[in-house]
């Protein structure tokens, strides 16, 4: 029997498994647990290592989604396993494991030069975007 990419969400997309993309930033006061409010050391805060996740799958997939479309969240699952303080640069890489018709899932993880920061996987699914905001509008 043939495979059918379409998955779940029934629609053809042009992407493949091994998209790769990185984001690399340098650990600033304002990413850190005390700032944003997640806690109260100065070091890496689990929402910036959420978003640089977010910021890694988007690297990977730009330029291979349809014009008109763009991506958007649907799941994070990160475990945050080490503290990095201000001045540490990190690098986050996010590649793409699964394409299930517009679902995307990506393993990622963040790492610094001691080693693993966090990992985990991270879902955003392709939508049209017009018709995306048109929808979050009318629920306003």
């Amino acid at each position: 029997m043939p495979h059918d990419d379409r998955g779940a969400y029934g629609k053809r997309m042009p992407l493949a498994p091994g998209l790769v993309g990185t984001v690399t930033a340098t650990v600033a006061s304002e990413d850190t647990a005390e700032v944003l409010g997640s806690g109260d050391v100065p070091v890496l805060a689990t929402p910036r290592v959420a978003l640089f996740a977010e910021q890694a799958t988007v690297a990977a997939i730009e330029g291979h989604i349809p014009e008109g479309s763009t991506t958007v969240g649907y799941r994070v699952q990160l475990d945050h396993l080490a503290p990095v303080p201000i001045g540490d640069e990190v690098t986050t890489e996010a590649v793409l494991e699964t394409v299930e018709g517009r679902r995307l899932t990506f393993r990622v993880s963040v790492k610094c030069r001691d080693g693993l920061v966090a990992a985990g996987r991270v879902t955003r699914v392709v939508v049209e975007r017009a018709r995306f905001l048109e929808k979050a509008t009318r629920r306003s």
